[in-house]
């Protein structure tokens, strides 16, 4: 009905442009009124007015006028388009430079906060949380191993045989092993650890406290004199960094047996690639590897608690957080990763 009738009021507001056509609705016989009835009513005034016409109501029910005037003028449930003014460049310019600079004043805050909180934490080791530790550790670190183990394994077997490839044409394929596993405890097995606990634990800390801001959980803290970063931060941080190096050495293992495998194909013995490894790889590099990923830890937690702490408030506010998250923990482990090697390469470490 609704359709049919719009259709006859545009053909009848048509024949005469609309000008000084009024119409009028009688509802003296209508007994009930639901939510579509009035958009209905809506619609068809709405049209009125947009062809410069009248409407009108009459012998409605008393009972449903303070509900028709809520809607009054209805006007303002169609508000004209307006243009959105355009910004310049300069403006533009200086709004992400003002953004930046308050990040930049954030991160340095909050990087001063959490170490004075894990100084207070070495000093008062039994204020810590330590069941949100525990938690922390086994969602970030005993729930990841099949993950860890999964993508280790694979880049094991496609490194082995991208480095046999090239080496075959050397007649070098007796040093895969050796170079394999040195790159998998030096670099390989630590990047694979942090960027997995990026996109999986990074992500998860940002959701939760982002939830807990958004639900006003972390302003009841402030309001109870609490610190936030002691109680939510601290716990996460130290899970971070116990759980990104055994899960480094989780990662070490399943990739160097992976690669030891891919060689079977090539014709070198587990025993060759034993020795081989052994004569490459020193505690000296395992070690190398597990102070990196320590380093990964902390930035991947610091940052998921970070942004988390950082949300704003809508239904998107938690999404854009984690989302934010990741990226920011990514771009850390390659800052990291950076100055870690030029350390390396200055000192031989």
């Amino acid at each position: 009905m609704w359709t049919d009738i719009c259709q006859k009021q545009s053909a009848w507001l048509g024949q005469s442009n609309g000008k000084n056509q009024s119409l009028v609705f009688d509802a003296s016989k209508v007994s009930s009124l639901d939510g579509s009835a009035f958009a209905f009513l809506i619609d068809i005034e709405e049209t009125q007015k947009k062809a410069g016409g009248q409407f009108d109501i009459r012998g409605l029910d008393p009972k449903y006028q303070p509900l028709l005037r809520e809607f009054d003028p209805i006007d303002n449930l169609f508000p004209a388009p307006t243009a959105k003014s355009k910004t310049s460049f300069v403006v533009s310019a200086g709004m992400a430079a003002q953004d930046l600079l308050e990040d930049a004043r954030g991160l340095v805050t909050f990087v001063g906060q959490l170490s004075a909180d894990l100084v207070w934490s070495i000093r008062n080791i039994r204020q810590v949380r330590w069941g949100d530790f525990v938690n922390a550790a086994v969602e970030a670190g005993i729930a990841a191993l099949p993950i860890v183990g999964l993508v280790a394994f694979l880049i094991g077997v496609i490194l082995s045989f991208q480095a046999a490839i090239g080496m075959q044409q050397f007649g070098a394929v007796s040093f895969v092993g050796p170079l394999a596993a040195l790159w998998i405890v030096r670099e390989m097995g630590s990047l694979i650890t942090a960027i997995l606990l990026a996109g999986r634990s990074s992500a998860a800390f940002a959701a939760e406290i982002g939830t807990m801001t958004i639900n006003s959980e972390v302003d009841a803290l402030v309001t109870g004199g609490l610190s936030p970063i002691r109680f939510l931060v601290v716990p996460r941080v130290l899970a971070g960094i116990l759980v990104a190096p055994i899960l480094t050495l989780f990662a070490d293992i399943v990739s160097i047996f992976s690669s030891m495998l891919t060689m079977q194909i090539y014709g070198i013995p587990f025993i060759n690639f034993y020795n081989g490894m052994l004569s490459a790889v020193d505690v000296e590099d395992v070690l190398s590897g597990l102070v990196k990923t320590t380093l990964f830890g902390v930035v991947v937690s610091a940052m998921g608690c970070l942004h988390g702490m950082q949300t704003g408030t809508g239904a998107a506010a938690v999404s854009i957080s984690a989302t934010r998250a990741v990226v920011s923990s990514i771009v850390m482990i390659v800052l990291v990763d950076g100055i870690f090697a030029y350390i390396s390469y200055r000192t031989g470490f």
